[in-house]
């Protein structure tokens, strides 16, 4: 039977724009599908191509930007695509008319693009155009200046599949246990009444009473926000997450947060400081837990619903329920991999390497253009610190006596100062975009 749910025919925000490198394809996945990210040089828009040459089905991710053309082209074989995907040229052409005369069956599958909110929104079903162009992009109204908002954006790769990642979103009782010390204490955890004021096809939506009235809402298949007003004051922030399905196992959560007070320190806060200080370290205290628990699920479901394989007695699990109802409801449980051609049978194991599994650099730095850029600078100045230490101590010891008492204690103290922050950036500064053991048991 097939899905009520068509998961191809909506928006999904690939990445924070602000992330992706405007000189160089960038490869992403989406359902299972393989894209590439580009833009042409004249072009202040991105296109997103299935990732496939149509020449011999090379991955254009793997290509370059033309410099002269400002084309797409493959490193195979050298053929060049335009922003529509039109191929424009191929070097072993005898002739200009096998170019011309054979455009649409050269062409490669170019999909609906958007640019809104600072996010690149995409639409997985190249078939259906009209109805992307006639379908809203599921916005934030709190991701607007004119309203007195800032925030700032976060992406990652996770290791557990979308459902599990919108499951754990909706559940904020976990907040002050996953996340001691980072957002919230254990010993401050408390009931979290929810009430559930809307459950369609097309909306889920919780409300949660207690010292800040939050509203929760989720609308299929990503779109996810906790819109939190505090008290009678006319503060509010707010946590707006995207949940992408990228393949079995696999999810990326996109993510902003809009606050309308402290601009300010917003201001004067690096981007790359947020995310490896709290962002980071939220998604490392879920990523162990979510990961094994997904698998124990997956394993459990072959004789036994989630409905019986959980517990869920209180009234903080309402929304995860009507969450599992709705996928069960409208997705049969279950995600389109088969219609991609992703065969899911085998059971999924639990991978126990730590390392792995909390991979900042390649789950965030490598697509965080804040991160990179600051991750490139610590990494030459840690040179520089050094190798001013090494020259500073060797220039002292060749001083004669009578200037080295002079001149040789004041290099000798920053060859000092500089040694403490060359091992301040080596031990602390510098693992914190590469890997950080999350162990629950020492928070």
């Amino acid at each position: 039977m097939p899905s009520e749910f068509n998961f191809f025919q909506n928006w999904y925000p690939l990445s924070p724009i602000e992330d992706i490198d405007p000189t160089q394809p960038t490869p992403v996945t989406l359902l299972g599908i393989r894209l590439v990210i580009w833009k042409h040089q004249s072009s202040e828009n991105y296109q997103v191509f299935i990732d496939q040459c149509p020449h011999r089905l090379a991955p254009l991710s793997e290509g370059r930007i033309d410099e002269k053309t400002g084309n797409l082209m493959c490193s195979y074989h050298g053929w060049q695509f335009d922003s529509q995907g039109i191929c424009t040229h191929i070097p072993q052409a005898e002739n200009p008319e096998i170019v011309t005369k054979n455009q649409n069956n050269f062409c490669v599958t170019s999909l609906p693009v958007c640019q809104a909110n600072d996010l690149l929104w995409v639409w997985p079903d190249a078939k259906s155009g009209e109805q992307a162009a006639n379908t809203p992009l599921p916005l934030s109204p709190q991701i607007d200046a004119n309203k007195g908002f800032v925030w700032s954006s976060y992406v990652r790769d996770l290791e557990y599949d979308w459902q599990t990642l919108v499951e754990n979103i909706v559940d904020p009782s976990h907040v002050p246990f996953a996340h001691h010390g980072v957002q919230g204490k254990r010993e401050y955890a408390r009931l979290i009444p929810m009430e559930i004021v809307q459950a369609t096809p097309k909306l889920i939506e919780g409300i949660t009473s207690g010292r800040f009235k939050t509203t929760i809402t989720f609308i299929p298949p990503c779109y996810l926000e906790y819109d939190i007003n505090f008290g009678d004051s006319e503060k509010k922030m707010g946590l707006v997450t995207y949940c992408i399905p990228v393949s079995p196992g696999k999810s990326r959560i996109v993510a902003q947060f809009p606050r309308n007070f402290a601009k300010t320190l917003h201001r004067f806060t690096p981007r790359w400081w947020s995310h490896i200080q709290t962002r980071n370290q939220v998604l490392d205290g879920d990523m162990i837990l979510l990961h094994q628990q997904e698998n124990y699920l997956h394993q459990r479901q072959s004789v036994e619903s989630w409905k019986t394989a959980y517990k869920l007695p209180t009234s903080a699990d309402r929304l995860v329920i009507e969450f599992r109802n709705w996928f069960d409801k409208y997705c049969h449980g279950q995600l389109p991999w088969n219609e991609v051609g992703i065969s899911v049978t085998e059971k999924a194991k639990i991978n126990d390497n730590r390392a792995v599994l909390l991979d900042r650099y390649t789950q965030h730095t490598l697509l965080c253009h804040s991160c990179r850029n600051a991750l490139k600078v610590f990494q030459r100045l840690e040179l520089g610190l050094l190798v001013y230490s090494i020259i500073a101590v060797a220039g002292v010891a060749l001083l004669p006596d009578p200037v080295r008492i002079k001149v040789g204690l004041p290099l000798m103290i920053t060859a000092a100062l500089s040694m403490g922050a060359y091992a301040w950036l080596k031990f602390w500064l510098i693992p914190k975009f590469y890997f950080i053991n999350y162990v629950h048991a020492q928070k």
